[in-house]
């Protein structure tokens, strides 16, 4: 059986950053520096059908928020 073969086990968490982008990281490892805890735990399907609900606006906050006030100079 090959690496790719096996079911993946591991639990996950959603996290996020400052920018308000979203990833997985597994749930026994300490986070990463820079993200913290979105609040949903689970398996990999989860964890991603969760993100895709959320995460609805791909742009960084920073980009989001340079548009917003561009828009408003108009």
């Amino acid at each position: 059986m090959s690496g790719d073969d096996r079911e993946d086990t591991t639990t996950y968490t959603v996290v996020i950053n400052e920018e308000e982008m979203y990833s997985i990281w597994p749930a026994a490892k300490d986070l990463p520096l820079g993200w913290s805890n979105a609040g949903k735990t689970g398996k990999k399907d989860g964890c991603l059908a969760y993100i895709q609900e959320v995460w609805t606006d791909m742009r960084p906050l920073s980009l989001r928020k340079k548009m917003e006030e561009a828009q408003k100079n108009r």
